[in-house]
């Protein structure tokens, strides 16, 4: 798998899954620590020409440096539900397929200690490139699950005792009003449709972000931030008996 850019590539080097760096034969300082990471790592590095890393990055934003990884581990769904350091909190991706999105929700769910993704084998944003180059590294680290079907995952996430709630702006209830201290599963829908009809009629509880200004949704990856931070306070405050 290729990723591109210094954050991934430096947060690949850090977690033991680069395989090999291509660097950009006028390195500047960034790129020299990069190197200098790589050699702590014994990660091998080769200086080549902005046409191959043109090449190798496909075109995309690359920063001087491009980097071949491996991929991540498979999580399963057991995994996610078991939680890290507390209760679960896991974002499902039904048909979000823009590796921006992609990119920044990872990033998020790294930011916050989240237990994880499930993402859809099919029509899913893949994990390299423009995705991993958005997620600032958390690519590297973030534990995700793919599955065949999300609507049947959700189903297996409840067996398991994971409360599912949908981002759903024609809900009537505000996000807020959930209870996030619970095992949650945070389940967002591609912009322009959100959730498909299925995927929302087998979550627990339905639930939008009050929107008082003229525009009638946010962006995807902005609307998970949101609810994820709700989750920590909310968590937080239990915990210090508030």
């Amino acid at each position: 798998m290729i990723i591109y850019g210094i954050n991934p590539v430096l947060e690949a080097i850090k977690s033991g899954r680069a395989r090999a760096v291509l660097i950009a034969q006028r390195a500047d300082d960034r790129l020299q620590r990069l190197v200098e990471e790589a050699g702590r790592h014994s990660v091998r590095v080769r200086f080549v020409t902005r046409d191959e890393l043109e090449q190798a990055a496909k075109g995309g934003v690359h920063q001087g440096v491009v980097a071949e990884v491996e991929r991540h581990t498979e999580a399963t769904l057991e995994d996610l539900a078991a939680g890290k350091d507390g209760p679960a909190l896991i974002v499902v991706l039904d048909e979000v397929e823009d590796p921006q999105n992609v990119g920044a929700i990872l990033r998020t769910v790294d930011a916050v200690g989240g237990s994880g993704v499930v993402r859809q084998t099919r029509r899913a944003a893949p994990l390299d490139g423009a995705a991993a180059k958005a997620s600032a590294g958390a690519v590297n680290h973030v534990a995700v699950a793919d599955v065949v079907n999300i609507a049947r995952s959700l189903e297996a996430l409840k067996k398991a005792g994971v409360w599912t709630v949908g981002l759903d702006a024609s809900a009537k209830m505000a996000y807020y009003e959930w209870d996030l201290t619970l095992p949650t599963a945070l389940v967002v829908g591609a912009e322009g449709h959100g959730l498909r009809r299925l995927v929302r009629e087998r979550c627990d509880q339905g639930g939008g972000i009050p929107m008082l200004g003229h525009v009638r949704s946010l962006n995807v990856s902005v609307a998970t931030a949101v609810v994820l931070y709700e989750a920590i306070r909310q968590r937080r405050s239990r915990s210090r008996g508030r």
